[in-house]
């Protein structure tokens, strides 16, 4: 059954259309306000927005520009309600992302036929989306692969990262750590676009990605280059494909993941929260995976002491807020390494 959000600040309004739209076989949820319906979102996502204009505090406006923001919303279909048959308010309204107007009072049977043909195209759009979606995982597990292809040294390092920080994620928004930034994204892209965070390892000689003793200074400081190389390969992409959000989030993985929370980091020593919050996630995952792996020139690290290590780099290398989640979840870090190193 689709679901509606009927948002209006008239209860006569909401009463009259929740029954014409039961009525005609849809789930309805009414909300008094803008503000109740971006709360209401952590419970229910919608198929289709009924969007009153004029509303006290948050206007209909401001709320479709909210929507159409926030990665997670901006592809639900907004019809606005109106009680104005203004062209201007509709060119307004259709500029910002709104699918169609409907004014009221309305007649039952236009107001569903409008949504059902409106339903019928987010069908094709939603199919269309996931057809794109499956292509763009496709060549991010492509891309990613390669680059693991060629360092023999790492292998595994890009599923166990991306669990981490599935788990670092799922453990912020709990306790409510940077949820500003979080709940606007789409949890799922953000993880995927993180397995592109060592591409730029691509163009780093193979001799020294897979050299079995100590790299010199000289070799460790072209391997460092691999986050400004790697940020420019994905702008290439960028360039070449569109503004796509997912290779947004990748160039910030590989930009940023090796910047350090005391300003001591590269490729640009930022401090803080200059940091974007994907290379400071991405910087514990990249490091604890490090630390629990073997390498040519030491053996891996016991969970515990990875463990230690991280949490004893809190305020140094690692953004302290984070690492408070991290000594709740690091239980489910050692889960991730006994479970992809048992295959």
């Amino acid at each position: 059954m689709k679901i509606i959000f009927v948002v209006d600040d008239s209860s006569v309004n909401l009463a009259m259309t929740k029954h014409v739209l039961t009525e005609g076989g849809y789930r309805v949820f009414t909300l008094p306000s803008a503000e109740k319906m971006f709360s209401f979102f952590s419970k229910v996502m919608p198929d289709l927005i009924l969007l009153d204009i004029e509303m006290p505090e948050m206007d209909g406006f401001t709320a479709i520009k909210r929507l159409k923001a926030n990665e997670k919303t901006v592809n639900i279909p907004v019809i606005f309600l109106t009680v104005h048959a203004d062209a201007d308010i509709e060119y307004r309204g259709l500029e910002l992302g709104a699918v169609d107007f409907i004014t009221k009072p309305f007649a039952a049977p236009v107001l569903l036929n409008r949504i059902a043909s409106h339903m019928n195209i987010d069908e094709l759009v939603k199919k269309r989306t996931a057809e794109i979606l499956k292509l763009q995982n496709g060549i991010i597990f492509t891309i990613a692969n390669m680059v693991e292809n060629r360092d023999k040294v790492t292998g595994g390092h890009i599923a166990r990262t991306s669990s981490y920080i599935k788990i670092l994620l799922e453990g912020m928004i709990a306790k409510k750590l940077y949820t500003d930034k979080i709940m606007e994204w789409d949890l799922d892209m953000v993880i995927n676009s993180s397995r592109l965070h060592d591409v730029g390892k691509i163009a780093v000689s193979d001799l020294i990605l897979n050299k079995p003793d100590k790299l010199t200074p000289e070799e460790f400081a072209e391997i460092r280059l691999h986050a400004e190389k790697g940020e420019a390969i994905i702008d290439d992409m960028i360039a070449e494909t569109g503004n796509a959000v997912f290779l947004q989030h990748s160039k910030l993985f590989a930009g940023y993941h090796h910047e350090r929370w005391d300003g001591k980091g590269y490729p640009r020593e930022l401090m803080g929260e200059d940091i974007p919050l994907q290379g400071r996630i991405m910087a514990i995952a990249d490091v604890y995976d490090a630390l629990v792996s073997e390498r040519p020139y030491k053996p891996a690290f016991p969970s515990e002491e990875a463990e230690d290590i991280i949490i004893k780099s809190s305020g140094t290398f690692f953004d302290p807020q984070i690492i408070e989640v991290f000594k709740e979840v690091k239980g489910q870090f050692a889960d991730v390494v006994r479970e992809l190193k048992a295959k």
